[in-house]
């Protein structure tokens, strides 16, 4: 299966990732992950630390003539800011911003600078989860599986957007997110967007906002209900909820669901004339009891503004006891564009890992005809014995 692991921190000279379990053969190069490094780095409302940073994959291990090779897969980012830091002079960090690592981190590791955990903590970190999720969209790409994703909302700015009926529907939808600074593929909502932005910074605060992520031409039967950590839906929310600044995901419209009956909110199945199962809706977004349905998967993330504000917040001064104001440090205004990517890079991580945990394979030749076999939604892939049967159970019935 796969896995990953990052390390560095916002200022040091480098960040890595290694990712493990990646089948051989798969096309990758360089270009492939820089193009998602650099959309990573775009949007309005960026802080100042994007302008220096010019973000360039390298290859350490696992990738060879243009192709995965089965090995770990080592990369790098270099951090140009470091050569800032590099020797200077750093001064104590000893007040705590709300909202960040600063204060647990110190409770959890004892540290007696607060750098540390800022150092760690920050969404610099999630330069190597875009990578990394670029490695992942390459594998699914060879089996037709895309994720992509746009921004549905900016502080109270909601974007009109539909549910769309079918998966090519969702294609035009992508092109205007990516042509919009905000993400926003709604015209009109963009423009809003982009004033209640310059309005947060003129008032020197942050905002927050929702951001979509669909995954189109996933087949059904990823993922399990036997067990709660094979669940599908349950994964996907945990490495969602994972992202910085992160505090609420959702499959579908879940909580406005949650306020419907049941009549309101299931997905009837249907047939057509070729014997294909079918459905009118997708309110389950693409999941149901842990398992995949064929339909899109559509998840939404509610980001949290950044708690960095150029107004500062009351906090504690932990080396005199007093209290103080905290220091501001360089951030984003408004992150919700920059993180279309990262959540995008974390769904195509766990639907590559689900990909693979079902059809297995250590090459994309080995992986292609396993996929072509798997149990589609017809009924001549689902025969029924349609008899009765018994448990069978012995355990109970003696007195």
């Amino acid at each position: 299966m796969l896995r990953f692991l990052t390390a560095g921190e916002s200022h040091g000279p480098i960040l890595t990732a290694i990712l493990d379990g990646m089948p051989a053969d798969v096309p990758l190069t360089a270009a492939d992950v820089n193009t998602e490094l650099a959309r990573r780095q775009q949007g309005y409302g960026r802080g100042g630390r994007m302008a220096i940073e010019q973000d360039q994959v390298h290859f350490g291990g696992g990738v060879v003539a243009g192709k995965t090779t089965g090995a770990p897969i080592a990369l790098l980012v270099e951090n140009r800011d470091y050569r800032n830091w590099a020797h200077k002079e750093i001064a104590p960090m000893t007040v705590p911003r709300p909202g960040h690592a600063d204060l647990t981190g110190a409770v959890k590791y004892g540290y007696r600078e607060l750098r540390l955990s800022l150092e760690r903590a920050s969404a610099r970190e999630t330069t190597m989860r875009v990578a990394v999720g670029a490695v992942c969209k390459r594998l699914l790409a060879a089996f037709g599986i895309q994720v992509q994703g746009y921004v549905t909302s900016i502080g109270d700015v909601d974007a009109d957007l539909p549910d769309l009926p079918d998966a090519a529907s969702y294609q035009a939808r992508f092109a205007a997110a990516e042509a919009s600074d905000v993400r926003c593929p709604d015209p009109a909502a963009t423009e809003q967007m982009h004033a209640a932005i310059r309005a947060t910074i003129q008032a020197k605060d942050t905002l927050g906002g929702v951001i979509e992520v669909v995954a189109l031409g996933v087949p059904p039967g990823l993922g399990s209900h036997v067990q709660w950590d094979r669940k599908l839906d349950g994964q996907l929310l945990a490495a969602i909820g994972s992202v910085h600044s992160v505090k609420g995901a959702e499959i579908g419209r879940a909580f406005d669901l949650a306020r419907r009956r049941g009549t309101a909110v299931h997905d009837p199945i249907g047939r057509d004339a070729d014997g294909n199962l079918t459905r009118q809706s997708n309110r389950a977004g693409g999941l149901e009891g842990g398992i995949t349905t064929g339909e899109p998967i559509i998840l939404r993330a509610a980001l949290k503004p950044i708690a960095t504000t150029l107004t500062p917040l009351a906090s504690v001064d932990l080396a005199s006891g007093e209290p103080r104001q905290i220091d501001y440090e360089r951030s984003d205004f408004c992150q919700v564009p920059r993180g279309v990517p990262i959540i995008e890079a974390m769904v195509a991580f766990v639907l590559a890992n689900a990909l693979l945990e079902k059809i297995g394979g250590d090459s994309l030749g080995e992986m292609r005809p396993r996929f072509e076999s798997l149990r589609r939604n017809h009924l001549a892939d689902l025969p029924m014995d349609n008899h009765a049967w018994q448990f069978g159970y012995e355990y109970g019935l003696k007195e």
